[in-house]
C-alpha cells in the first residue's frame, strides 16, 4: 500500500466536472454538494490554487450552475462528450500547462465522469484525490460503488474540510481566519 501524499498549494489543482444545470436538477443529494462545493472553490482561492472546469454536452445538460461561475468569473468551461476528462485535449492542454500533479476531483456523476477521469489520472502519474461530499449521482449506490471502487484502485478520498485543512497546514494566521469563516 502506498502513503498518502499531503496535499500542496503549489501543486494541487480543483477540478470540477460537469455540475450543469440540467443533471444537477436529478442528482441525489445536491444541494449538499454545491454548498460543500461552494466552500471549495471559495477555500482554494485562499490561496490562488487554478481550477479546471468541465461540462458534458452543454447544448443537452445545459450550462454549469451560475453559483459557481459567479466564483470562476476567469474560468472557462472545458466542452467534452467523453466521460473521462482526459479524453477531451483541451483538458489535458490546460492541466499539463499548469505543471501540478495533485488533483481535486469533484462533481457529477461520481460513477460515470468522476470515475473514469480519476483512474485516467492516476494512470497517468497523478496524485488523485476524490472529494466525498462534492460529488454525486443521481442514485446513491452509483456513488457509493464509485468510491469504493476508486479506493480500491489508489484513489484517495477526502472531504471539503480535509482537503482546505491539509492545504492550510497550521492554525494561525490570515489565511487560517480566512478558511475558518468559509467553512462555519
Amino acid at each position: 500500500m502506498s502513503v498518502p501524499v499531503m496535499l500542496t498549494t503549489d501543486n494541487t489543482v480543483l477540478v470540477v466536472i460537469d455540475v450543469q444545470d440540467r443533471m444537477f436538477r436529478v442528482i441525489h443529494d445536491g444541494e449538499k454538494l454545491l454548498r460543500n462545493l461552494l466552500k471549495l472553490i471559495r477555500g482554494v482561492k485562499v490561496w490562488d490554487i487554478p481550477v479546471i472546469l468541465t461540462e458534458q454536452y452543454p447544448a443537452g445538460l445545459g450550462p454549469t450552475l451560475p453559483e459557481i461561475t459567479r466564483l470562476l468569473p476567469d474560468v472557462k468551461p472545458i466542452e467534452k462528450v467523453c466521460f473521462s476528462c482526459c479524453d477531451a485535449p483541451d483538458f489535458n492542454k490546460s492541466l499539463e500547462a499548469l505543471k501540478r500533479r495533485q488533483v481535486l476531483l469533484t462533481g457529477i456523476e461520481a460513477h460515470v465522469c468522476i470515475y473514469q477521469t480519476a483512474v485516467d489520472l492516476l494512470e497517468r502519474g497523478f496524485q488523485v484525490q476524490a472529494v466525498t461530499d462534492c460529488v454525486s449521482a443521481r442514485e446513491p449506490e452509483n456513488k457509493t460503488v464509485s468510491l469504493f471502487r476508486m479506493g480500491s484502485a489508489g484513489i484517495s478520498p477526502t472531504t471539503t474540510e480535509m482537503a482546505l485543512f491539509e492545504l492550510l497546514k497550521v492554525a494561525s494566521g490570515d489565511k487560517f481566519k480566512q478558511i475558518s469563516n468559509i467553512v462555519k
